[in-house]
């Protein structure tokens, strides 16, 4: 076992939030930061900022603190964001719209390279530089195009057919918005659920105990 697969998926979450203030604090022109004020800024302890970092290699100096701009870029470094990983996404309905047209892939590590529906009326629209694909094209884009991974931008009861399709054309990562559990079926792939219901039910819990 590697040292990374010895690294929780807590720490892993983590990570772009640091990715995220640190780019903030840099844009401000911000030099240097100590744990105990990058962990006020995170809402955590500054032993925990230690300990996540220290998973990676630790990156401060005793009585200086983290360079802000270094410790961004190592980050970046680690989350794997200049590796451009090549991907497409299914379904150009609103929710698919909203993605390709609002999401700066390539600042976070990817580059959309296609998109398909099965609604032939929105098939050769544009969505920022890609133009919608008929889902009949799909296996012959994918054979010619190395593709890394795909997002799901349709219901629930449409994946099961496109994702078999696309895990037999080779592709097992996945950013996930369909509710589809897609590691049930396939044990093999790497998959991110985009769970909004979730999160806006979360967001009323709290409401509903903070009266």
């Amino acid at each position: 076992m590697s040292k990374s697969d010895s690294i929780s998926m807590s720490v892993i979450r983590r990570l772009p939030r640091y990715y995220r203030f640190l780019s903030e604090l840099n844009d401000q022109k911000v030099d240097r930061i100590s744990s105990t004020k990058l962990a006020q800024i995170m809402n955590v302890t500054a032993s925990q900022v230690r300990q996540d970092l220290n998973c990676f290699g630790g990156f401060g100096q005793q009585g200086y603190g983290y360079s802000v701009s270094q410790l961004k870029d190592e980050i970046k470094n680690i989350l794997g964001l200049n590796n451009d990983y090549k991907a497409i996404l299914i379904g150009a309905g609103n929710l698919g719209k909203a993605v390709a047209m609002h999401m700066n892939f390539e600042k976070l590590g990817f580059e959309l390279i296609a998109c398909f529906d099965n609604n032939e009326k929105k098939v050769g629209q544009q969505l920022n530089n890609i133009f919608v694909k008929s889902e009949t094209e799909l296996d012959e884009f994918c054979k010619q195009n190395h593709v890394d991974s795909a997002f799901l931008c349709i219901p629930r009861v449409c994946v099961e057919n496109v994702l078999d399709k696309l895990y037999a054309l080779g592709i097992k990562n996945y950013w996930n918005f369909s509710h589809y559990d897609i590691s049930a079926k396939y044990s093999d792939t790497l998959v991110e659920n985009v769970h909004l219901s979730d999160n806006l039910m979360t967001l009323c819990y709290r409401m509903n105990n903070n009266k």
